[in-house]
């Protein structure tokens, strides 16, 4: 299943990564696996503070271009923000037990997948966020029933709740 939105800012990027944050919490009710594909700059790491928030974090959600993954600790919840950018070598995660962060009531969302290949969980979801002018287009495609799931429960029940700005662009697979 795939779903395509336009995103018309900042805000309806973070307004979609709260929505999604808000499906798993209060629908799904179980972990989550994300890989995040796009140039630099075309929001990854802004969809990814709008989940982190909406799942309850109040402070800063910064990049984790250098540490390769931020850990956010909101019971009962975990949530791992991976940036494999500057990932010299897949091993490197098997020697920071990567297999150890994913589990049932862990959201893991992953940027730049492709480099950590082999070694990671499978995704639920693949986001695809493409530059459009001064806006951005975000691919949401299920990967695994939990990813139908959300999706479903994305574009039935939060539709405007935090996605002002964002337009549904009727792509339905």
């Amino acid at each position: 299943m795939k779903k395509q939105y336009f995103l018309a800012d900042e805000a309806a990027t973070v307004g979609l990564g709260t929505a999604l944050a808000e499906v798993v919490k209060r629908d799904i009710q179980k972990g989550i696996t994300v890989y995040l594909n796009g140039d630099l700059g075309a929001g990854k790491t802004t969809l990814t503070r709008g989940f982190v928030r909406g799942m309850g974090h109040q402070g800063n959600v910064k990049s984790p271009t250098y540490t390769l993954v931020e850990p956010y600790e909101l019971s009962p919840w975990q949530v791992y923000h991976f940036d494999l950018y500057r990932l010299a070598d897949p091993e490197e995660l098997e020697f920071m037990g990567i297999r150890d962060y994913f589990s049932d009531n862990s959201c893991s969302f992953i940027e730049w997948p492709e480099k950590g290949q082999g070694l990671l969980a499978g995704p639920d979801l693949i986001i695809d966020l493409a530059y459009q002018a001064e806006q951005r287009t975000v691919t949401l495609t299920s990967q695994s029933e939990l990813g139908n799931q959300v999706l479903n429960t994305l574009a039935s029940h939060y539709q405007g709740t935090h996605l002002q700005g964002t337009r549904l662009q009727g792509t339905d697979e």
